[in-house]
């Protein structure tokens, strides 16, 4: 009873992993085809791959997520390659005028993940947010308002959205004590890194 009963926990894991790795690579297609975020791509892609109620650890994170987007991306999408690098320049320019704020790049550029429209975000951490508004109104920027969820999952942050060089940019703003903590590495690396950081898995990227 004992071996069969391995047999059948086996089975259940390795079914759960493939319902998994069905729902990620969905959820991949909803986004770039879709322009979806992942928490909506991912719900939607639940509900046509589950069709119903889904076993428990069924649903991937959004590392996995990342790695099938990416596999999608690049089977799929001849420009994949050139908008990364795009967006990748856009973000050292933008960074370069927005220094005294404290930049940080994330999302698509830095991962190097980007679907069609992706937008470039940038994390500031500003000791006055007022004077990053102030900034973008002497530039003649327009801009529009909004928040989102803090990255450090408490609360949440301001986010100034706006056009840069044909660009979308999300500007998301952040307390000077949020840099405590903010570049150290998790499970799947750093999820965000200052201009120097970037330019150097740029040039990593490229060789």
């Amino acid at each position: 009873m004992y071996p069969s009963g391995l047999g059948y926990h086996a089975a259940m894991n390795d079914s759960r992993d493939s319902l998994r790795a069905e729902i990620a690579a969905t959820a991949a297609r909803f986004i770039a085809d879709g322009g979806l975020d992942y928490a909506s791509a991912r719900r939607k892609a639940a509900s046509e791959v589950g069709e119903g109620r889904l076993p428990r650890g069924s649903l991937p994170d959004h590392d996995e997520i990342d790695a099938a987007l990416r596999e999608h991306l690049e089977l799929f999408d001849e420009q994949h390659a050139e908008r990364v690098l795009a967006l990748r320049e856009t973000a050292l320019a933008l960074m370069a005028q927005l220094e005294a704020f404290r930049p940080l790049v994330t999302g698509a550029a830095w991962k190097g993940i980007a679907a069609e429209h992706a937008p470039l975000h940038l994390q500031l951490f500003a000791d006055n947010p007022k004077e990053v508004s102030y900034w973008l109104l002497n530039q003649g920027i327009d801009f529009e308002v909004d928040t989102m969820t803090h990255f450090q999952g408490r609360g949440e942050a301001e986010v100034l959205g706006f056009l840069w060089r044909d660009t979308p940019v999300m500007l998301s703003l952040h307390e000077p004590d949020d840099l405590r903590g903010a570049l150290r590495p998790g499970a799947s690396g750093p999820a965000r890194g200052d201009r120097a950081a970037l330019a150097r898995r740029m040039r990593e990227d490229a060789t």
